[in-house]
C-alpha cells in the first residue's frame, strides 16, 4: 500500500515537473537549421533572473570602489561606471545565452554588420566617451576650473561622460565635447592653483617721467579690489614703441574669470590718475612726406 502511495507521488511529480517544462519550451524559433535559436519562456526568465543579479553585483561593486571617494569624485565614477554596466549586460547576456545551449554566433554574426555601421557612424561619440573617462581618472580637470578652448573663456561647472559644460564671462553655457581635451590645444588657468598672474599695458608718450609712471601703476594696482598683495604686483618698462614708451603692470589674482572687469577698473583709474599727473598717452603717429615731381 505505501509503494503504491510513493508511485503515484512519482508519478504527479513526473507529471507535475514534465508540465513546467513544457511549459518553460513554449516559444518560437528564429533562423532556419543548425543555427536556429529558440527563443523560450525558460530562455526569457534566465535572461531575467541573470539580468537582476548581474545589476545587484554591480551595485555591490560600485559601492565597495566608491565608499571611500569625496562626493565629487563619485559622480565622476558614476559617469564612467555606466559607460561599463551597458558593457558587462552585454557579456552577462551572451555567456547566458552560451550557457543555456545557444549558438551565439549566429548572434555576433548577424550583428557584426549593424556594430560596424554605428562605429563608423558614432565615432565621434566614442572619442568623446573616451575623453570624458581619461579626464574623469587622470583629473585632468576638474569642476571649478577655468580653460580656454578655441578662443572661448569658460569656467567648468559640470563634467559628464559626453561633454563638459562651462559658463563663459557673459553668462552664456559653453557645451564642450571632451574629445577636445585630448586632441587639441587647452589652456587650464587654475589646474595648478587659483592665483594666476594678469598684466595691464598702457603706453606713454616720449619725455614723459618714467619714475612717475611707474609708481602710478605701482599704486594703481595695490589699491585695486581682488589684487593680492603677495605676491606684489611690479612693473615692467616693456620697450620703446613706435609713438610711445610701453609699460606693463602685472598683478596676481584669485579670481581669473573675471579679470577683465578688475583690467576694466584699473585702466579708467590709471587714465585719471595720468591726467593729474599731465602724462599723455599718445595715439599713433606717422609722417609723411610728399614728394612732387621736378618740372
Amino acid at each position: 500500500m505505501q509503494e503504491g502511495a510513493e508511485d503515484i507521488k512519482e508519478i504527479i511529480k513526473e507529471d507535475v515537473w514534465g508540465t513546467i517544462k513544457d511549459f518553460l519550451d513554449l516559444g518560437f524559433h528564429l533562423g532556419e537549421g543548425e543555427k536556429s535559436i529558440d527563443l523560450t519562456i525558460g530562455l526569457l526568465l534566465l535572461l531575467t533572473v541573470t539580468l537582476i543579479a548581474t545589476k545587484f553585483i554591480l551595485k555591490w561593486l560600485r559601492n565597495i570602489f566608491t565608499r571611500k571617494m569625496e562626493q565629487e569624485d563619485k559622480q565622476k565614477f558614476s559617469s564612467v561606471f555606466k559607460f561599463i554596466n551597458y558593457v558587462i549586460y552585454l557579456v552577462a547576456v551572451l555567456v547566458t545565452l552560451s550557457a543555456a545551449g545557444v549558438d551565439i554566433t549566429l548572434i555576433i554574426t548577424a550583428s557584426a554588420a549593424l556594430f560596424v555601421g554605428l562605429g563608423l557612424a558614432l565615432q565621434e561619440l566614442f572619442k568623446d566617451i573616451l575623453g570624458g573617462i581619461f579626464i574623469i581618472v587622470d583629473k585632468s580637470l576638474q569642476v571649478g576650473d577655468v580653460v580656454e578652448v578655441d578662443g572661448k573663456v569658460g569656467k567648468v561647472f559640470e563634467i559628464k561622460l559626453r561633454t563638459t559644460r562651462a559658463i563663459t564671462r557673459d553668462d552664456k553655457v559653453l557645451i564642450l565635447p571632451n574629445h577636445k581635451f585630448i586632441s587639441d590645444i587647452v589652456y587650464n588657468y587654475t589646474q595648478n592653483h587659483k592665483t594666476t598672474r594678469e598684466k595691464v599695458s598702457v603706453g606713454v608718450a616720449y619725455g614723459s617721467d618714467v619714475d612717475l609712471v611707474t609708481k602710478i601703476l605701482e599704486e594703481v594696482a595695490h589699491n585695486q579690489r581682488q589684487v593680492l598683495k603677495n605676491p606684489k604686483p611690479f612693473v615692467l618698462f616693456e620697450d620703446f614703441g613706435d609713438s610711445a614708451l610701453m609699460f606693463s603692470v602685472y598683478f596676481f589674482t584669485n579670481d581669473t574669470f573675471r579679470d577683465p572687469r578688475i583690467k576694466s577698473e584699473m585702466r579708467y583709474k590709471i587714465n585719471a590718475k595720468f591726467k593729474e599727473s599731465n602724462i599723455s598717452i599718445p595715439f599713433p603717429q606717422r609722417d609723411i612726406h610728399i614728394i612732387q615731381p621736378k618740372q
